[in-house]
């Protein structure tokens, strides 16, 4: 049965995790994601599972690549200081290859910023914020509803797939309420005989690490990643569209900036203006091709960035030069109004029309 709850967005998730069979949780407080950690600490032991508050960030992001090496469904959370702090971590994880999910809460920065939303942690999230050649699932809510959806997704891809996953939502979302359906969830069965459990008589040791030290193996290690990340992209895209079988102008964009462009978008058709709304919901793997079949279609997109112009990079990318692509963000956690957005794509209809 379907439960409905009204709650906050990292309320909600920290709820979906306990449901979606999360053993062990390790995190640090920040502003504005202490929630998830307070609501875990509080639900969690009636479960018999695991939550730690660690002394860092750097602690618990380590503390996540034990627990997912001997097998648990683990995790964290944090905000874009603190997730700076995990990089190291994260990518032995990846580089070790464990599941797990790291939420992240986007404040504005950079540096210690405002605890204001921002949508600055892009390209530390999809482009590998941390060292060497390795990819994380991203996927990016836009609701209170997804907040807890995903929360199931990634863990699941993250099992499928032996490779962490984060999702990247923002203070705005992670703070509001709104209404949450759980729906019902069977942790699927997945073969862990790869974690470090002790030596039955069945197998030999099993060894987790992220060290190659003779070169040809790194390598031959690296190429395994690869292949591995090959198929997250032919077969985990995803992304929303609204509007788009008839639209001129398009927005791009995810998380709270796309809310706010699904009303721009009203407007703007309320002005006789045809816009239409893609929302990437994975940002790695990018929905590259869709985006590059809406360029014959389009006369111009707009991608709509809470930052100074990250994602509108894989726009450009995407659409290979075929339509034009601008930009329209705010930055330091300001939050601009769907008349703002509306305003901006008018002046810049003027502009093309006029060249």
């Amino acid at each position: 049965m379907t439960e409905t709850k009204l709650m906050k967005g990292n309320e909600a998730m920290a709820e979906a995790a306990i449901l979606a069979g999360c053993d062990a949780y390790f995190g640090y407080p920040i502003t504005p994601q202490s929630e998830v950690l307070e609501y875990l600490a509080r639900e969690m032991p009636k479960h018999n599972r695991i939550v730690l508050q660690a002394e860092s960030e750097v602690a618990s992001i380590n503390m996540v690549y034990g627990a997912a090496g001997a097998g648990f469904r683990t995790m964290t959370s944090s905000s874009s200081p603190g997730i700076s702090l995990m990089q190291e971590g994260i990518s032995y994880i990846a580089g070790a290859e464990l599941p797990c999910l790291i939420v992240n809460v986007n404040r504005a920065g950079p540096g210690l910023g405002t605890i204001q939303p921002g949508q600055g942690d892009y390209f530390q999230a999809t482009k590998g914020g941390g060292h060497g050649d390795y990819k994380m699932i991203v996927l990016a809510p836009a609701s209170v509803q997804e907040m807890a959806d995903f929360v199931y997704l990634g863990f699941d891809l993250a099992d499928k797939y032996r490779n962490p996953v984060m999702m990247l939502s923002d203070g705005a979302i992670g703070q509001m309420m709104e209404k949450v359906d759980f729906k019902p969830y069977t942790k699927p069965n997945i073969d862990k005989s790869w974690a470090t459990t002790g030596k039955p008589k069945t197998r030999g040791r099993n060894y987790i690490t992220s060290l190659f030290i003779q070169p040809e193996r790194m390598e031959q290690h690296n190429l395994k990643l690869e292949e591995k990340f090959k198929r997250i992209r032919e077969n985990e895209v995803r992304f929303e569209e609204i509007n788009t079988t008839d639209a001129e102008f398009l927005f791009v964009a995810y998380g709270l900036s796309a809310r706010i462009c699904q009303k721009a978008m009203d407007i703007a058709r309320e002005k006789g203006i045809k816009a239409g709304l893609f929302r990437p919901i994975t940002l790695y793997p990018y929905p590259y091709q869709r985006l590059k079949e809406l360029a014959k279609e389009v006369i111009l997109m707009l991608s709509v960035e809470l930052n100074s112009g990250q994602m509108v990079e894989d726009v450009k990318l995407a659409v290979e030069g075929k339509v034009p692509v601008e930009y329209y963000g705010r930055m330091g956690g300001m939050v601009p109004t769907p008349e703002d957005i509306v305003h901006h794509l008018e002046t810049l209809i003027q502009y093309h029309h006029a060249n």
